[in-house]
């Protein structure tokens, strides 16, 4: 494991952790806007896209590829969108929203998708138990090494 960045510790690194590169974290979104909403956080330490190395660009790519496998295999999602807002948290990073048409369930917990069919509701932020986050990092990271 890296030396976390802000915004990767903003981001429960390492309990929410599914998975971990060179140049990238990818980790489970604290506040599930949508069931399986991840951020990708760069490591590189720069605040500007334009300014990651030629190596995380590289790696993006395989990432972005096995991020929307896995969510796809995990809870079938209808659209994803990738979000690059970097206002409050500098790093570079992606908020990963997969978008669902109707309702998912995961454990006993049924997920909205309150902005469907229009712009995420990014600020959407369900009530869960204690051990939902836990669960469902475990769940996604036992799908990363499927996809894999």
């Amino acid at each position: 494991m890296a030396t976390p960045n802000a915004t990767m510790t903003k981001f429960g690194y390492p309990s929410g952790l599914v998975a971990e590169t060179a140049y990238w974290s990818v980790q489970v979104r604290p506040a599930q806007a949508t069931l399986g909403a991840l951020v990708l956080v760069c490591k590189d330490p720069v605040t500007a896209f334009s300014d990651i190395s030629p190596q995380a660009h590289a790696e993006m790519k395989v990432l972005v590829e096995r991020i929307e496998r896995c969510l796809k295999k995990a809870f079938t999602y209808d659209k994803i969108n990738w979000l690059m807002l970097m206002m409050v948290d500098p790093d570079v990073h992606f908020h990963v929203l997969p978008r669902y048409a109707t309702a998912r369930t995961f454990g006993d917990l049924e997920f909205t998708d309150p902005g469907w069919p229009a712009a995420p509701n990014i600020g959407f932020n369900p009530p869960l138990g204690p051990t939902t986050l836990a669960d469902l990092t475990a769940h996604l990271k036992r799908v990363w090494a499927d996809v894999g």
